[in-house]
């Protein structure tokens, strides 16, 4: 003989969930080395060209510096933003899930379900500079090779975080951000690699004097100029790209398309 469920067995409590909502803003504090797949690349995923012959090897560069300069960063669609270039919103989230690691009592896999950052695209302030770096491939034999990507030694963002009340609280949010900053940071050679240091960043108020000063001077028209005409970040960069150029004109090569 089976029983009835009582009210109290058969009832079951939802907790009731409000979106919360929060605005930051961001000031790096180790440069941001951009690394969205160049467009060569995308292409060639879309259609292989194959093999090239040993003609095609002995007449091509296999590097061309400035256009890869210029694919690495994210740009902004809308030509009435006031930045030009721009990272996506899952760097950070990410960040914060990385920095979720190493906190007590926040787990990786649920900060990344109760967190949004919002928008499909976050605008970046900063000036652009040239930067070349010896690499190795992910290949057996961890072949050398060199890469070039624009690289911001200053930089600024505003970014909106939603997130899933009471699961978790404005001050969680906050703290998570700010650990991820030092942790985890976004962009190439970040924190979070280890061997790296670069694209780590803190929280600071609106009216920060740094972050004013980076967002007012160092926006679209600043950044379009510093693509158009490349400056070199360091000595090691300024060496290479100087030597390429020569080099190039030396052997009659064209660069690789």
């Amino acid at each position: 003989m089976t029983t009835k469920p009582t009210e109290k067995e058969a009832s079951i409590d939802i907790m009731e969930v409000v979106n919360g909502r929060m605005e930051f803003c961001v000031l790096g504090t180790s440069p941001l080395i951009h690394n969205r797949m160049s467009q060569k690349t995308w292409f060639e995923l879309l259609a292989p060209k194959g093999k090239k012959t040993m003609a095609e090897k002995s007449s091509t560069m296999k590097h061309d510096p400035i256009r890869e300069f210029r694919d690495s960063p994210y740009r902004m669609m809308d030509s009435k933003s006031p930045a030009l270039i721009a990272v996506m919103p899952t760097a950070f989230k990410k960040a914060m899930g990385t920095a979720a690691l190493d906190m007590p009592g926040a787990r990786k896999a649920q900060i990344l379900r109760l967190i949004y950052v919002e928008g499909e695209m976050l605008q970046i302030y900063g000036i652009p500079k040239l930067f070349m770096a010896i690499t190795r491939s992910a290949d057996m034999n961890r072949t050398p090779d060199v890469r070039t990507r624009a690289l911001m030694p200053e930089w600024a963002c505003k970014l909106t975080i939603s997130f899933a009340k009471p699961m978790l609280r404005e001050q969680s949010i906050a703290n998570l951000l700010a650990a991820a900053g030092f942790q985890s940071g976004i962009g190439d050679w970040r924190q979070e690699k280890g061997s790296g240091s670069y694209g780590a960043f803190k929280l600071v108020s609106a009216d920060d004097k740094d972050f004013q000063r980076i967002v007012k001077t160092m926006g679209r028209k600043e950044q379009q100029e510093a693509l158009d005409n490349p400056v070199a970040y360091n000595e090691e960069t300024q060496e290479m790209l100087s030597w390429f150029d020569v080099e190039v004109r030396r052997r009659g090569f064209k660069v690789a398309a």
